[in-house]
Formats: C-alpha cells, sequence, structure tokens
C-alpha cells in the first residue's frame, strides 16, 4: 500500500493500482446534472406554489410579504441540510456495490438517490416529530417569534457546517448525531439565557432514549454483520463470495442480485429515517410562519369532532380525579408548561391540566371543526393542544402518576387525538424532502465512498462483507424507523464493514478508525457548542 495520507488525517491510502478498485474518476455527465438542477428549481417552485394554494384554502388576506420571504428563507436552508445530508450519507448505500462491482459508480447513485427519494415519501413521521420532541417546550410554543425562528436557523446551519467539514475530510459521520447536537446546543443555551442551568434545557429522557440508539447502533453494526459474515461462510462454502473481487470481471448474477437488493433496503431506509429529521423542523418553520394553514390539521374530517369530544371529556375526568377535587384560578397554561420542561409534578399540574383538557375540548366543539376555528385562534389552540399532549405523554412515563390501565388507556386515546389535529405533515413537504435527499445522494459522494470502501479494513471488500454489512444496516435502520428513532445509517454501516473485516480477519485500519471514532466524539460536543452560540448570535439579530 501507498503511503500517502488522506485529508491530513495521516490515514494509509491503499493503491490506485490495485485490480479490484473500482474506476471512481468518471463523473457525472453533463444532462444529469442539468437535470439535477432543474429538479431543485423545480421542487422549490412546487414548494412555493404549495404554500400559497394552502394558505389561500383559508381565506386568509396577505397584507405584507415579509414572513414570507422570511419562510422562504427558512426552508431553503431546511431543505439546503436535506440536501447536504443525502450527499454526506450516499456511502452508506453505494460504497458496497460499487467495491464490488455490483453497479457502475454513476447508476449506483442515482439508483440510491431514488429509493432514498421513495423512502421518504413512504415515512410515517414518527422519527420528525421524535426530533421536535427534544427542543425546549417554550421555544416550540413562540416558534413564530425571533427566538423560535432563531432557535431553527442556529440548529440548522450548526449542523450544515459540521456535516460540510466532515465531509470534505472525508469521515462518515453521523448527520443524526450531528443535528442531536445542535437541539441540545439551542435548548441549553436559551436556559442559560434565562438564568436557569444549562441542563434545564433539553428534554433529558428523550435525548437519552435517542442517545441510546446513536450509541448502540454502531456496536449492533459491528456484531450482527460481523456474526452474519461467519454464518454465511459456514452455510455457502462458494468461494467466489470471499475472495476480492476482480474489475475486469462482474459478479455473478444472484451475488450483484443480492448486493443491488442490500443497497436498495438501505437506500429506502436511509430516505426513510433521515428524511424525517428536515420535515420535523419544516413544520416547525410553517408553523411559525403561516399557523392559519399549518397549525392545525385542517384535513380532518368533522366526524373526527364526536370522537375528540368523548376521548377529552374521558381524559379530564382521569386528570380531574388525580387532582383530588382541587381547582385553580386563572390561566391553567404556565404550570402545565412548567411540567412539561421541568416533568416534576406539584400541587398545580393535575388542577391545570384539568382545566386545559376542559377548554381544549370545548374550544374544538365552539367551532365544530378544525377547519372552522378562526386565524386568530388557531396558534392558541394549537398551542393548547401541544401542552396536553406533551403533558400526558410525560405523566405515562412517570412511575408516580400511578395510572392504572384503565387510566393510562383513556389518556392515551386523547393523546392519539391531540397528535392527529397537529402532528400531520402535508403531501407537498415529503415531496420537497424526498427531493432534496435524493438528488443530495446523487453529488458529492466519492469521498466518503473510498473512505468506507478503502480505508477501514485491509484488504479489498469482498461480496459477502458488503452484503453482510448492508443487510444489517438496512434492517437496523428500519427496525428504528418503526419505533420512531433516529438512528445513524453512517454509524451501523461503517461499523459493520469494520465487523466484517474482523470477522474475516482482514485487518484494520486503526488510523482510519480512530479519525472516526474522533469524529464520533467530537460531533456532539462541536454540535452543541456550533448551535449554542449561533443560537445567542441570532437571538440578538431577531
Amino acid at each position: 500500500m501507498a503511503g500517502s495520507s488522506v485529508q491530513g488525517l495521516g490515514v494509509a491510502q491503499p493503491s490506485a493500482e490495485r485490480r479490484g478498485r473500482p474506476d471512481l474518476e468518471k463523473g457525472h455527465p453533463l444532462p444529469l446534472l442539468i437535470a439535477i438542477v432543474a429538479a431543485l428549481l423545480a421542487a422549490l417552485a412546487y414548494v412555493a406554489f404549495s404554500i400559497h394554494e394552502d394558505v389561500a384554502a383559508t381565506g386568509t388576506r396577505i397584507t405584507t410579504y415579509l414572513p414570507y420571504i422570511l419562510l422562504f428563507v427558512a426552508l431553503t436552508i431546511a431543505l439546503g441540510f436535506e440536501f447536504v445530508n443525502g450527499f454526506h450519507d450516499t456511502a452508506n448505500a453505494v460504497a458496497t456495490v460499487i467495491y464490488t462491482h455490483a453497479m457502475p459508480p454513476g447508476v449506483a447513485v442515482v439508483w440510491s438517490g431514488f429509493f432514498n427519494f421513495l423512502g421518504v415519501l413512504v415515512s410515517s413521521g414518527a422519527v420528525a416529530f421524535g426530533i421536535v420532541s427534544l427542543l425546549p417546550v417554550e421555544l416550540i410554543l413562540q416558534v413564530g417569534s425571533g427566538a423560535g425562528f432563531a432557535m431553527v436557523f442556529a440548529l440548522l446551519i450548526a449542523a450544515i457546517l459540521w456535516n460540510l467539514g466532515t465531509w470534505a475530510l472525508g469521515l462518515p459521520a453521523s448527520s443524526s448525531h450531528t443535528l442531536i447536537g445542535s437541539i441540545i446546543g439551542v435548548g441549553a443555551a436559551n436556559a442559560l439565557m434565562h438564568g436557569r442551568s444549562g441542563t434545564s434545557g433539553v428534554d433529558w429522557s428523550k435525548a437519552t432514549e435517542i442517545g441510546w440508539s446513536l450509541l448502540l447502533s454502531p456496536l449492533v453494526g459491528f456484531l450482527a454483520a460481523g456474526a452474519l459474515l461467519l454464518t454465511l461462510r459456514t452455510l455457502v462454502k462458494n468461494p467466489a463470495l470471499y475472495a476480492e473481487p476482480d474489475a475486469k470481471a462482474p459478479p455473478p448474477l444472484w451475488i450483484r442480485g443480492l448486493l443491488i437488493a442490500t443497497c436498495t433496503g438501505v437506500s429506502f431506509a436511509h430516505g426513510s429515517n433521515d428524511g424525517q429529521k428536515g420535515m420535523g423542523l419544516i413544520m416547525l418553520i410553517l408553523i411559525g410562519t403561516v399557523p392559519t394553514a399549518y397549525a392545525l390539521n385542517r384535513a380532518l374530517p368533522d366526524s373526527s369532532v364526536a370522537q375528540f369530544r368523548q376521548t377529552s371529556e374521558a381524559a379530564s375526568k382521569v386528570v380531574a380525579a388525580k387532582a383530588a377535587g382541587y381547582d385553580i384560578i386563572g390561566d391553567p397554561r404556565p404550570a402545565v408548561t412548567a411540567y412539561v420542561a421541568a416533568q416534576k409534578v406539584d400541587g398545580g399540574t393535575y388542577p391545570s391540566l384539568s382545566v386545559l383538557i376542559r377548554q381544549i375540548g370545548e374550544s374544538v366543539e365552539r367551532y365544530g371543526s378544525l377547519a372552522q376555528v378562526p386565524a386568530e385562534a388557531v396558534g392558541n389552540t394549537r398551542n393548547d393542544m401541544y401542552l396536553a399532549s406533551e403533558a400526558i405523554r410525560f405523566l405515562m412515563k412517570d412511575k408516580e402518576s400511578e395510572l392504572s390501565p384503565a387510566e393510562a388507556g383513556t389518556l392515551k386515546a386523547y393523546k392519539g387525538h391531540l397528535d392527529e389535529a397537529t402532528r400531520f405533515i402535508p403531501t407537498w413537504v415529503k415531496v420537497a424532502v424526498a427531493v432534496a435527499l435524493g438528488l443530495g445522494t446523487m453529488v458529492g459522494w466519492k469521498r466518503i465512498v473510498v473512505t468506507v470502501g478503502e480505508r477501514i479494513g485491509k484488504t479489498h471488500l469482498t461480496y459477502a462483507q458488503g452484503a453482510s454489512a448492508e443487510l444489517v444496516a438496512a434492517t437496523t435502520i428500519a427496525a428504528a424507523d418503526l419505533y420512531g428513532l433516529p438512528v445513524s445509517t453512517t454509524h451501523v454501516l461503517s461499523s459493520g464493514v469494520a465487523g466484517t473485516m474482523a470477522a474475516n480477519r482482514s485487518g484494520l485500519q486503526f488510523g482510519t478508525l480512530r479519525a472516526l471514532a474522533l469524529a464520533w466524539l467530537l460531533t456532539l460536543p462541536v454540535a452543541m457548542l456550533l448551535a449554542g452560540t449561533l443560537y445567542v448570535l441570532f437571538s440578538k439579530l431577531f
């Protein structure tokens, strides 16, 4: 192997003359590049048209275009994050098919981009709102204010900067990890700016849940991919599976089919999981700038009001019973907000939540349907629903609340109706994110593909190693999507490749592994520092 270093990291680079190394020098043809730019412009035009139609449907008169200019800038940054996420994470899906010659590089990235696109379109939205739940409740409730925009801009720009930096160094760092760090940084900075402890600005129970998924996913990738390779070696004795591929000879048809299938699965799962992170932030932006159109799900049928009334009355009785007959005078929201922020029940928690639930039910019944809620009441109604939903979520997790199974079921049903009214994603948002992520996948892929394909193990990636790593990555990400957890595709795949190299006794390039470990360790604190600093700066500007 040659002794040249890679991007200043001191990682040994395998010789370009190795017979199995694919030709990565072919760039995208000009027509494809033109098509990518045209698709991005078309997506932005589609976004503008959809917002115009949605706002017009509410009957709102536009008196100033300033909020819409700010909205366009914010949406462009959010879609830019997904575009960068696309080319930063392309290697997760295509490195194995490229280095086993199952697909030419140009075809592989277009194929991956298309299935990333499809993955976003069919995603559930659970991950999107899991990310949003990490944000400080007071900022979510005032997302249309200067502080709300400072929050969104700070965490998106910080995530983009770190992603671009690690991409430039060819390091497959985690976009999910970066975004979580940015959110924690904004929460901590907001708390410190208001004279509270920095740790009080974060939902640590949710952060811990997500942190465990991010921490364990590389370990799962390493062990599961290594175990799968060993199992394969025991069951399938075909020597071609475990030999270095020849660049001049395509793989056997069945092996190629398996590798393409795993590449497709990872691409689809990546789109389904990672695409949702941008969706949740875009919905916050829309709620803050045009609440009349996006704060409440106006597409819900009128028949849902009757069901909402029933679950609301049942939930109110459960919470009122916990209030032990006490009532409150005045606004119940501060006490409920304090509980959601601190997650500590005090004497005013149950009485205040009971009143809030009752007021929400009365409002919905008075208007008849969410589509009939007047413009001036939309923001408050949405905030009340969000507050009640979050308070119920924490109460159901709090062992001290001592909810019986029947009471927990009643509150869960009510929370489901609240979330149905407030946690929705319009089709055009999914399409816009799908286009940004899918097209991003088709550009800028080479740097990290080379790292995954050449600089983790000391030998060339074999067919069996590529298939094992990809299969484990696709399965892990799909499972995380099912449970609404944002895992890192990058961590799972790159650790999976390392696991197959270790299981095969191929040797590991510890210089690369050290660089990867350093990037993984630095991602959280750097993203927190970047986002926190930007939030303080933007808070003074807005």
